[in-house]
């Protein structure tokens, strides 16, 4: 099919986190919120509103905590499980309507709509449809390449009252006229530093970009430069992945909610982290062969001393076990640790990782054993059907003292029965 008969659209959840929790909270439909990283640290989400009283992307909380108060914003601690199953229950929305999806990011899906008559009614159909099904608000931006795709979603937020959430630029008419008030710093992939190169060769917008020659950006920039200009042009050169493939490492790394002094307790958070990763290794059907542990003291406090060390462990054979692979992060974390430090973050990296049948070892190599995947299929079985952490390695606690702070989380309403949603009635 030729890239001028090709539609996609990109379906864009409008400040994500935000629009979560406002959909359990119709009380705060109108006020502004913002939502925190790990250990309440600095801001992560803004709801348009709190945007427009100039709250800054990844500011500290406790900088702004008084100005938040002042202007009636109302903080929320991250609730990544809630996130998550909203974001299963809008991709699953858009998957009913186009024939194919590739689901880009939490918050972000690509969707094909080649062959459809009226491209912009299904982009408006399936906004109405995502925000009747979940109560998240999205942008739906259409063309034929994922980079304009990408603008013409920018252009939805950034015009919405015009547009109504929904622009379509496989007008060629349509599409140089934004191109033409469209800073080259808001083009996908265009990054700061990028932008400074651009302009220092005259490449101001998005239509400087798109008109300079695509073999001079490849030999002074990178091939990803020209390509991100020829699919502004309309050349498609980035087709539809729906099947994403599988990550050539996994790491599991949290901050401690408190800084942790003795090995007992980094214990359990390794083994909970070691734990999390495999459940991902499985999750994409691979097997690693080496892990990385790591911890590391604050490395910001001038009044605290400084560490931090590694460590790769090689395991016995390639495996996607919870149990070896949390052995072997054990051991490692019995090398790397060392008294009299106040350690505030560990890391478990899954390396080496290859799906089944593709490592090539000698006949004699040892090998995971089938009873190994009988176990971890019974354990992913019963987690899967009655919640994440119902079974669970005797190393990993239920309620760490050392767990993140998160002290103005909400509820998990969609996947805790104890937390479900009530509706009261006066």
């Amino acid at each position: 099919m030729a890239s001028t008969d090709r539609a996609l659209a990109l379906v864009d959840c409008n400040s994500f986190y935000a629009s979560c929790e406002r959909v359990f909270r119709p009380d705060l439909r109108r006020t502004p919120i913002v939502v925190l990283s790990n250990n309440d640290g600095c801001v992560i989400a803004r709801s348009a509103e709190a945007k427009a009283l100039g709250i800054k992307m990844g500011v500290p909380y406790f900088q702004i905590k008084n100005d938040l108060r002042r202007h009636g914003i109302v903080p929320f601690s991250s609730n990544y499980a809630l996130y998550g199953d909203m974001s299963e229950r809008v991709m699953t929305v858009i998957e009913s309507l186009v024939p194919a999806v590739e689901v880009y990011s939490i918050d972000e899906a690509f969707a094909d709509l080649s062959g459809v008559p009226d491209v912009e009614v299904l982009g408006r159909r399936i906004r109405a449809e995502v925000l009747r099904k979940t109560g998240i608000p999205v942008g739906v931006g259409i063309a034929n390449t994922k980079t304009l795709a990408k603008l013409a979603n920018h252009s939805a937020k950034r015009w919405q009252r015009q547009t109504g959430g929904v622009v379509d630029l496989l007008d060629s008419e349509r599409r140089d006229k934004v191109l033409r008030v469209t800073d080259v710093s808001d083009v996908w992939g265009i990054g700061r530093r990028m932008t400074e190169h651009l302009n220092g060769i005259g490449i101001r917008s998005a239509w400087d970009l798109a008109q300079a020659d695509a073999w001079t950006l490849r030999k002074q920039f990178s091939v990803v430069v020209e390509k991100t200009a020829r699919e502004l042009r309309g050349t498609l050169c980035l087709d539809l992945e729906e099947a994403a493939p599988p990550k050539q490492e996994i790491c599991c790394s949290r901050m401690f909610g408190m800084r942790l002094h003795e090995l007992g307790p980094i214990r359990e958070a390794v083994a909970t982290y070691a734990a999390r990763a495999s459940e991902k290794l499985r999750a994409q059907q691979s097997m690693c062969k080496r892990v990385r542990v790591s911890i590391r003291t604050g490395m910001f406090n001038p009044d605290e001393p400084k560490f931090a060390k590694g460590v790769v462990c090689e395991l016995p054979y390639p495996t996607d076990d919870t149990r070896y692979i949390t052995r072997a992060a054990l051991a490692g974390l019995e090398l790397v640790y060392r008294p009299g430090f106040a350690f505030s973050k560990a890391e478990v990296l899954l390396m080496d990782l290859r799906q089944r049948g593709e490592y090539t070892d000698d006949l004699f190599a040892a090998t995971q054993p089938a009873a190994s995947e009988r176990v971890m299929g019974v354990l992913d079985e019963i987690n899967a059907k009655w919640g994440r952490g119902t079974l669970r390695p005797g190393r990993v606690p239920t309620a760490p003292g050392w767990g993140m702070r998160r002290e103005m989380m909400s509820q998990s309403y969609t996947t805790r029965l104890d937390q479900l949603w009530e509706v009261g009635c006066r």
